[in-house]
């Protein structure tokens, strides 16, 4: 099978983006996107998204890890799907699409930043060292001090692969704060298996945290692949009216035979 992709980064969580508006990639399956994600015998990526049709709504954005598994929410993922879908154009000032949790929106900004509506939360639960808490996808969020010593494949692997996240697995971030509306972000993505770059549901999740914490409802997220804003509404039973902020970048395109 010949396909034709694009690769794309948000703030270098990076993803191979194919158009599926025909179906002609229907048949694709978990050990091909597994082969294709493979960063030395493939093209390399976090993800792979396939840009579909859906009635009701601009597009889906149908997304797998890099271990060929379909997935939950990708926060940057859909900010690519969003730069993307204007690319082939569909042409739009606001983006209604759906994902694996549910419908979003998207807007492209005039300084060429995409932000996306993330869903929103209801509930935060308290463990005896982190919070946990689903921002589309499941992440555990525990504050820390020297973020930049921390050995986030190993740590984030010990807790993913532990006896109370074994089965579905979970996202795991160690949170610096820098002051009162700036935190640092290092996450261990379950599906990839490793730290990324960055992980926009997982900065949604710190954001969040924060203002639980703190009570700000504005943050700059610093990640090592570059910087995010989180901004939404707190209120009694929820946060709500999430946005996830930033840039995307089109790296390269190709086709490949598989």
């Amino acid at each position: 099978m010949e396909i034709n992709f694009e690769k794309y980064h948000g703030t270098g969580n990076d993803f191979i983006m194919i158009d599926n508006r025909d179906g002609q990639y229907n048949a694709i399956n978990e050990q091909q996107i597994r082969s294709l994600c493979d960063r030395h015998f493939g093209i390399g990526a976090d993800g792979l998204i396939l840009l579909q049709l859906k009635d009701g709504f601009d597009f889906w954005m149908n997304y797998f890890n890099a271990d060929g598994k379909p997935s939950s929410m990708c926060g940057n993922g859909s900010r690519c799907t969003v730069a993307f879908a204007q690319s082939k154009g569909i042409l739009k000032t606001q983006y209604h699409f759906v994902t694996a949790d549910g419908p979003h929106e998207g807007k492209i900004l005039p300084n060429g930043n995409i932000k996306v509506k993330m869903a929103d939360v209801y509930s935060i639960d308290i463990l005896e060292d982190a919070k946990l808490l689903d921002t589309g996808s499941p992440h555990y969020v525990k504050d820390v001090t020297g973020l930049n010593e921390i050995d986030v494949k190993t740590e984030g692997k010990k807790i993913r692969y532990s006896e109370v996240f074994n089965d579905k697995g979970v996202n795991v971030n160690f949170v610096e704060k820098q002051n009162e509306t700036l935190i640092s972000v290092r996450t261990y993505e379950r599906g990839v298996e490793d730290e990324t770059l960055s992980c926009g549901t997982g900065v949604t999740a710190c954001a969040i945290i924060n203002a639980y914490q703190e009570g700000e409802n504005e943050l700059e997220i610093k990640t090592p692949g570059g910087d995010l804003v989180v901004t939404f509404n707190k209120t009694k039973n929820s946060y709500n009216d999430i946005w996830l902020i930033g840039p995307t970048k089109k790296v390269f395109e190709g086709t490949i035979i598989i």
